[in-house]
């Protein structure tokens, strides 16, 4: 008993003809859901309908599960300018927000922030130096950045 090849040379486990995946299966370990809007919708959750989109125990490519979280983008941060002690309410208005656990204005995260849909999240400013701070998402998909978004004044 053995293993062989087609042309019947012995398989040795040293040499047993495999590859790496770059693409790591997965084992799905609890039911998963999706939820879509009804039509249009307004992108949120109210008025959704949601299915079974992975059994437990479905195996799928990690590159699939990937594709799943939708990176963040940002298409405004209003205002764009507020107080050096921090306070202001900003909204902020993009495409896949529902994901996003954090926002930090420079290297500090701001407060109380609230994912109101997928399109659009409140959240305060703390306090900050005067000038110019980047504004980052902390999503699950990978971090975005709006360079220079938020402007801090005396």
């Amino acid at each position: 008993m053995g293993l062989y090849r087609e042309n019947g040379q012995r398989i040795t486990k040293a040499a047993f003809p495999a590859a790496v995946l770059t693409d790591p299966p997965k084992r799905i370990t609890e039911n998963v859901y999706q939820t879509e809007p009804y039509g249009r919708g307004d992108g949120r959750p109210e008025g959704s309908r949601r299915h079974l989109l992975y059994e437990a125990g479905d195996v799928v490519p990690q590159s699939v599960i990937d594709r799943l979280f939708t990176a963040a983008t940002i298409a405004t941060v209003s205002p764009a300018t507020g107080p050096a002690a921090g306070g202001t309410t900003v909204t902020i208005t993009g495409t896949a927000l529902d994901g996003v656990s954090a926002v930090n204005f420079g290297a500090t995260a701001g407060t109380e922030l609230k994912v109101v849909s997928a399109t659009e999240l409140r959240v305060k400013t703390p306090a900050g130096a005067t000038g110019a701070v980047n504004v980052v998402l902390v999503d699950d998909a990978g971090n975005v950045t709006k360079t220079n978004g938020f402007t801090y004044t005396a």
